[in-house]
């Protein structure tokens, strides 16, 4: 990829502006807030996620007070090794999934898309179990390419087919993805069933951060590395939200930019599943959310789109930790009936405006 096709030109910001003309997703711009109002709710909304962050640390079957910690070797070992990554591992996923969700909006062009309605979390999981079926001892890092070409694939098929419908009516790309995405995972779950991996299948496609210790997560930084190259070619994917005439006409290669989305996309899928499961509805909810507060355009909104899906997960798994203490509910389970409530929230309310 061409240092041109990330860098933003003059033109690009042009359009991008909310002034710009619209379609798709970027059609529901907001005007811009001042800059000081801004700054003052970004530092709240840092703030936040710091005071959950700070929670997340302490909140645990494992005793850990913040009074002592600094001078007991096993609370030292169990914030080191247990607390702190699961916390890091919590935000890298949040921030990486929410991220993920708005370029995939972009790029179909709807807002009710994601990696969980569009078939790639399904495909991920369908590469790590072929994967696991080729090489059965291979490395993390061997299941995670896997997945993520599987992931594009599963990706591209989607776009390709949401392309050749005969109407872009905005609940229909949502639907085909979920079929796809269950045909795709009752084929996963007959391989597994057959090989005995569906334990396995299931620890994949079932966030669950207890699991997540020093040595199991570190995966996850090169998602937090993917999202920020997402956020350095954001100008790029609003444009192609614009359409693929609008994108040519800028001189951008609008290929180029879709494959350059599909792969963002891709990989932080993969990476989160394979490393502590699929984790539902965030790329979906936190983006619809977001571009209620702060409008469409990337650059501006992916900044909270990342708190928004860090603060999401840090609370879903507050709630996964306390709620039957000290037993735990997986995080995914949590995360996917909040997210289901507030992703059919979402359809009604957009069937009521659709009215």
């Amino acid at each position: 990829m061409s240092a041109r096709t990330l860098a933003p030109s003059r033109d690009v910001r042009q359009v991008t502006d909310p002034a710009g003309p619209s379609a798709g997703p970027v059609a529901g711009v907001r005007p811009r807030r001042g800059r000081a109002a801004s700054a003052g709710l970004l530092t709240l909304g840092v703030l936040l996620v710091a005071g959950l962050t700070g929670i997340s640390l302490f909140v645990g079957v494992g005793q850990l007070h913040p009074a002592t910690v600094l001078h007991d070797e096993t609370q030292q070992m169990l914030l080191v090794q247990s607390r702190v990554p699961r916390t890091v591992a919590l935000l890298l996923a949040g921030a990486a999934m929410a991220v993920a969700g708005t370029i995939m909006q972009l790029l179909a062009r709807n807002r009710f898309t994601e990696p969980s309605t569009a078939g790639t979390t399904e495909f991920a999981g369908l590469g790590i179990v072929a994967a696991t079926l080729v090489v059965p001892d291979a490395p993390l890092i061997v299941r995670m390419a896997a997945a993520s070409a599987a992931a594009l694939v599963g990706s591209a098929v989607f776009l390709r087919i949401i392309r050749g419908l005969p109407t872009r009516e905005t609940l229909l790309v949502p639907l085909v993805g979920l079929m796809l995405g269950g045909v795709v995972s009752a084929a996963t779950t007959f391989v597994a069933l057959r090989t005995d991996l569906m334990q396995s299948l299931t620890s994949w496609l079932t966030a669950d951060f207890s699991v997540v210790i020093a040595g199991r997560y570190e995966l996850l930084w090169a998602a937090g590395a993917v999202t920020l190259l997402a956020y350095l070619a954001a100008d790029r994917f609003t444009v192609a939200g614009l359409g693929e005439d609008v994108t040519t006409s800028l001189g951008l290669d609008y290929r180029a930019v879709m494959g350059l989305g599909l792969a963002i996309v891709s990989v932080v899928t993969a990476v989160v599943v394979v490393t502590v499961g699929a984790v539902p509805f965030i790329g979906l909810v936190v983006p619809n959310l977001v571009a209620l507060w702060v409008g469409d355009h990337a650059r501006r909104s992916l900044v909270w789109t990342a708190l928004g899906g860090m603060a999401f997960v840090l609370l879903s798994d507050l709630v996964a930790r306390t709620v039957v203490a000290p037993a735990e509910i997986p995080l995914g389970t949590v995360v996917g009936v909040v997210g289901a409530g507030l992703f059919l929230a979402l359809l009604g309310r957009q069937v009521v405006r659709a009215r």
